[in-house]
């Protein structure tokens, strides 16, 4: 009887569980499918889409300049190459990046001396991704440019064409392209701030008549082309003014002025020739010393276009006493405050050039015509 009445209970039990459950499952709302969204209509459609127009004129200028610009604008990996003593292999650690721009048909890379400066080996990527060794041609630590040379198609070679800084003006727009952070085929605008400014090059020599601009440089924008609006050359992006090494509305470019005398002898000679007075001058500590605006001849080297000229150097009389040499102050009336005056001046000759010398001697001056030998 117990056993019976048990099996009851338990039956009665399960049909309550069983009820319970059922009651849960009802409850529970029906799946609600996900919305489509499509323009055409659905439960969500998209906004309409206003019609754009025409682009603004100088848009369209831009937009074409970077097209037909671009292809000429690569990107330049410095190398380090390392021997790895266990498997006696040799390795080649990327240990920077820059930008550069091809100069000719050949092959030819302008770019900044700082970007492979110390550089084992470095390469080149070119628009169209291939990559190619690089060997450096010659460079001009002094002017912080260098040329390389990669063995490409001249297929895939695009120059850019060459304009001229001499006829630039405060305000013009300037388009800058370069591989900033490693962000390659990267395009920047912006006018030209300023003009005729002066930074120091790697070697500590003043580089003059550099173009100040707003577009963004960036690190990695280094050795890239600074164009005007007809897409030609008329700087080499070369520096920024910050104190946070980022991009803070100042940047400078040497003129292309100074690319196109430059280059030419580093792809001759692999360095600039440089003309010479065939003279030796004073430390600047020494001339500001004495209260002397000027360059001042310490020796002039025997059989030199100085010593033909009558320049005379830095000497002691009978006496001992300290006879100063020819204070320089000009060259073909352009002035001269100091030696490195002095180097700017003669770079815009060649060798073999004929130059007037002003020279300050005695409280007088006299004007020296003076044949250029060649610089070291």
């Amino acid at each position: 009887m117990r056993s019976a009445l048990f099996r009851l209970l338990f039956l009665l039990l399960l049909l309550a569980l069983a009820f319970a459950a059922g009651q849960r499952f009802t409850r529970l709302p029906a799946p609600v499918p996900a919305p489509v969204v499509t323009e055409g209509g659905g439960d969500r459609p998209l906004a309409p889409v206003s019609a754009r127009g025409d682009l603004a004129a100088d848009e369209q200028t831009t937009i074409e300049l970077f097209r037909s610009s671009s292809p000429s604008v690569v990107y330049i990996t410095s190398l380090a190459v390392r021997r790895d003593l266990f498997r006696l292999n040799v390795l080649e650690i990327p240990r920077g990046a820059g930008s550069g721009f091809l100069w000719d048909d050949a092959g030819h890379v302008i770019t900044n001396y700082h970007v492979v400066q110390n550089a084992d080996a470095a390469q080149v990527t070119l628009a169209d991704r291939s990559v190619w060794d690089a060997k450096l041609v010659g460079a001009a630590p002094e002017k912080d440019l260098a040329v390389l040379r990669i063995e490409a198609p001249r297929a895939q070679l695009r120059p850019l064409p060459v304009g001229s800084s001499a006829d630039l003006a405060v305000g013009q727009k300037v388009f800058a392209i370069g591989n900033p952070f490693g962000l390659d085929q990267t395009l920047t605008t912006g006018v030209i701030s300023a003009l005729g400014r002066e930074i120091d090059s790697v070697g500590g020599v003043p580089i003059r008549d550099v173009i100040q601009t707003d577009a963004a440089i960036n690190p990695g924008n280094s050795g890239g082309p600074l164009l005007d609006s007809a897409g030609r050359l008329i700087g080499v992006n070369t520096a920024i003014y910050s104190p946070s090494g980022a991009y803070a509305g100042i940047g400078f470019a040497i003129p292309v002025d100074t690319v196109r005398w430059v280059v030419p002898d580093l792809l001759a000679y692999g360095r600039v020739h440089r003309p010479a007075l065939g003279v030796h001058l004073a430390a600047a500590e020494v001339v500001r010393g004495w209260r002397l605006n000027g360059a001042l001849v310490v020796d002039v080297v025997p059989g030199s276009g100085a010593e033909l000229a009558g320049i005379r150097p830095t000497r002691r009389d009978r006496r001992g006493r300290l006879e100063l040499g020819d204070l320089i102050v000009a060259v073909d009336g352009e002035p001269v405050a100091s030696s490195a005056d002095l180097l700017l001046a003669l770079e815009r000759h060649r060798p073999g050039a004929t130059v007037s010398v002003t020279l300050e001697r005695d409280g007088t001056r006299r004007d020296v015509a003076v044949v250029l030998g060649e610089g070291s």
